[in-house]
């Protein structure tokens, strides 16, 4: 990433998404968002109170979807253009308007949910009976209709979703809009400093003097703000735990994981396993680290250093097609040429700019093709990402065309495995294609450090705080910035023991993840990560065939968690995926360490 960053008005558009597949013209979505809630009343109009046969049913839900996926697309074209530029304020009052729109709707088309919900069993199974593909929706609102509250608490909850989504909306501001970070100095260069700088550039940078810098300036600055993203934060957490009890549930945990169709005990086994028994993997993989750069020390600064950043890949844009062509090949034509798609119709989002958020996302929506924000640097990691949510867009695409809007999504538990499982492909394409000792060296360590560190260990900590957090909310207590950084100190020092040192700073990472908004959505990560690491080695074995995987990514939500990654021949319902997931970062650990040593004597 250059170090200077334009402003979005700046940047070519060929590297910015289009967003005209969604709405051509802008007067096209403002005429949508006028007519949406006229249709939505013509519905209420026509089934609130009359759903009461099988027949009426099925063409309700099937009208219900229509709106359902307008609705969805005015979200999408009037929330993404404040991910690439949040100093934009028109496009913040846009995103605020749409909010308010779809807050009104969803309040108006309340009554069908609760309606459905009140229906006999034996109604509902007519109505799969009559339109099998219903079956995934029906099996949740068997569910639901446990926890259903009365029909006007539903509508007043559907209206106030703006303002039970703004403590996720304030956090966002104070990090990446309020905060300047303003430049640090290192050896007499200034250098500038923003959130997506640090996040994307300094914390992976090779100088040990700019990394740790760059870290005490932006924690300095970071924590700052850590009582009003305290704040917000408690309040998200409040609001979960409030419509937890109103609707009866014994924990905040069994509510958040209900819509994911998981039991607590997949959750916990997910995170226990990992903090136990991969902790001692990642040190051994971090203290090597520490020796190859001859580093006095490991700190929480030096965590993300390449293991050997002379030895670098740079990637191209026009670079990365080929790289999509010939590492996605195992999947087949069809699937290789869905992503090549994404090129020329602009579905992804390159730019560098002032304003854009961190990290990276995959937006998906019924019916149009997803959208993708990455911010490219020109680095092979740059690639990682791009695979990495592909994967998402790859998925979202299949199962949208195989499935009804009601159950093309897929539980939050099995989204992360068809990302994670593009990176593998990446991973094995690198490797096979050298038989140098070095370049093997740094494309295992790449897997390391991008694909499991990151989505293993990252958000795996994410996950054991979080959790602790939730523990405190469930039995009635409060917290403030300084208890948050607490818990995030004690997961931190429990995973890296002795390995890092934990110097000021660290207990701010909290502060840094908009995750903590969306419920238990970390641990999913390393869920997904277990799905994909033995699909992928299946395949490479032959053990299991492509086709199954195929299969999975077009699943949708028509089976539960425990049963879907069954068709690509894995079975999580036993803690041997995990550790054999395990196991094999072990190997490749071993194998790094190894070819260092061979290095070494040549």
């Amino acid at each position: 990433m250059s170090e200077q960053l334009l402003k979005r008005s700046e940047v070519s558009e060929d590297l910015k998404w289009d967003l005209t597949a969604i709405f051509a013209t802008q007067e096209d979505f403002e005429q949508a968002a006028e007519e949406l809630p006229k249709d939505v009343a013509a519905f209420a109009a026509k089934y609130d109170g009359n759903l009461s046969d099988a027949d009426t049913v099925v063409q309700a839900i099937k009208d219900y979807e229509e709106l359902v996926a307008t609705a969805s697309h005015l979200g999408q074209y009037g929330h993404l253009p404040v991910s690439v530029d949040i100093s934009d304020s028109e496009a913040q009052q846009v995103t605020r308007h749409v909010s308010n729109v779809l807050a009104g709707v969803g309040a108006k088309l309340s009554f069908f949910q609760s309606q459905v919900e009140d229906l006999e069993e034996s109604t509902l199974n007519e109505v799969v009976e009559k339109e099998p593909t219903f079956e995934a929706y029906i099996r949740k609102i068997k569910k639901s209709k446990q926890a259903k509250l009365d029909p006007k608490v539903e509508e007043a909850l559907a209206q106030l979703s703006p303002v039970f989504d703004s403590p996720a909306e304030i956090f966002e501001q104070a990090r990446s809009n309020d905060a300047d970070y303003g430049t640090f100095e290192v050896d007499g260069k200034e250098y500038p400093l923003s959130f997506v700088l640090y996040e994307e550039v300094y914390m992976y940078h090779e100088d040990p003097k700019v990394r740790r810098a760059a870290y005490d300036k932006f924690n300095e600055v970071l924590g700052r703000y850590k009582n009003v993203v305290a704040t917000a934060y408690y309040t998200h957490l409040q609001k979960e735990k409030t419509l937890s009890d109103m609707r009866g549930y014994d924990s905040i945990f069994d509510y958040l994981l209900e819509s994911q169709e998981v039991d607590q005990e997949l959750y916990h086994r997910q995170i226990d396993t990992i903090m136990n028994d991969f902790a001692p993997v990642m040190r051994k993989f971090i203290t090597h680290l520490k020796d190859v750069h001859g580093l006095d020390k490991m700190t929480y600064a030096d965590l993300k250093v390449d293991l050997d950043p002379e030895h670098t890949m740079p990637v191209s844009i026009e670079e990365s097609k080929d790289l999509v062509k010939d590492a996605l090949a195992p999947l087949g034509k069809d699937y290789v040429d869905l992503m090549l798609r994404s090129y020329p119709e602009r579905w992804v989002d390159f730019a560098q700019n002032i304003g854009k958020r961190s990290g990276a996302f995959c937006s998906t929506t019924y019916g149009k093709h997803p959208y993708v924000m990455v911010t490219w640097t020109g680095q092979l990691t740059d690639a990682y990402t791009l695979f990495h949510e592909l994967g998402h867009a790859g998925q979202g695409v299949l199962s949208n065309e195989n499935n009804p809007l009601t159950s093309a999504r897929p539980s939050l538990y099995l989204i992360e495995g068809p990302s994670t499982f593009n990176e593998l492909l990446l991973t094995d394409y690198l490797k096979n294609k050298t038989d140098d000792p070095r370049t093997e060296r740094s494309v295992l360590s790449k897997m390391i450090s991008r694909t499991y560190f990151h989505n293993f260990v990252t958000h795996l900590l994410e996950a054991a705080y979080q959790r602790e957090v939730y523990r405190l909310i469930d039995a009635g207590k409060s917290f403030d910035a300084n208890k948050l950084s607490e818990l995030k100190k004690d997961v931190l020092e429990q995973f890296w023991g002795d390995a890092v040192e934990l110097e000021p700073g660290s207990e701010l990472t909290w502060m840094r993840q908009i995750h903590y908004y969306m419920g238990l959505y970390p641990y999913t990560y390393s869920a997904g990560l277990t799905i994909a690491t033995q699909a992928f080695l299946k395949i490479k074995s032959g053990e299991e065939k492509v086709d199954g995987w195929l299969e999975f990514l077009a699943l949708g939500g028509q089976k539960v968690p425990a049963e879907a990654p069954k068709v690509a021949g894995v079975d999580i319902t036993t803690d041997k995926p995990l550790k054999d997931t395990i196991n094999y970062l072990d190997e490749s650990v071993d194998r790094i360490i190894e070819l260092t040593g061979e290095l070494n004597k040549g």
